[in-house]
C-alpha cells in the first residue's frame, strides 16, 4: 500500500508590461536573479546545480539548493528547491519543493504564473512566509529591475 503526503503549492501571477525575453533575463542570470531576490549562481542548463544564499532567519540557515529541472527559453523554468535540515537537523522539516515559471505572451507585456509546490504540513510557516515573499518581490522588486534593464 501506497500512501501520499497531501501538499500545497503558492501560486502568484505576474502581469509584467515587459517582452518575454526580458522577464526571461531576471530569471536565469545571476546578477539580474540576485537584485530582486538573493544571491545565485544560476545557468539555464537542465541538470545545473546551485545555490541561493540570503541572512538566516529564525531557524533557516539562508541556504537554498536547487538545481534546474526544465528550461524553455522565454517560456518556462523549473527547478528544485531544498533547504532546511538537509544541511542541519535542528533547523526542522526540510524544505523539498518545486520551483516552476511559466511566461506567456500577451498584448503590451508577459505573464508570469509562478508555481511553488510540494509544501507538506511540516513546512507551514515555510509556505505562510514564502507566500507573501513572492507576491511582494516578484510585483515590486522584479518590476524595478525589469524596468532598469535596455
Amino acid at each position: 500500500m501506497t500512501s501520499t503526503i497531501a501538499t500545497k503549492t503558492i501560486t502568484v501571477e505576474y502581469d509584467l508590461p515587459f517582452p518575454p525575453a526580458k522577464v526571461w533575463r531576471v530569471l536565469t542570470e545571476p546578477k539580474l536573479l540576485e537584485a530582486w531576490l538573493m544571491p545565485n549562481d544560476i545557468a539555464p542548463v537542465v541538470g545545473h546545480k546551485f545555490t541561493m544564499r540570503t541572512k538566516p532567519m529564525g531557524n533557516w540557515d539562508g541556504v537554498v539548493h536547487c538545481e534546474v529541472l526544465v528550461v524553455e527559453p522565454n517560456k518556462r523554468l523549473a527547478y528544485s528547491w531544498k533547504g532546511g535540515a538537509a544541511d542541519n537537523p535542528a533547523y526542522g522539516q526540510p524544505l523539498d519543493t518545486v520551483l516552476t515559471l511559466t511566461l506567456t505572451e500577451k498584448p503590451g507585456g508577459t505573464l508570469l504564473l509562478l508555481e511553488h509546490s510540494g509544501f507538506t504540513d511540516q513546512n507551514e510557516f515555510a509556505f505562510t512566509a514564502m507566500s507573501g515573499g513572492w507576491k511582494s518581490h516578484g510585483g515590486g522588486r522584479m518590476k524595478e529591475v525589469l524596468g532598469g534593464l535596455n
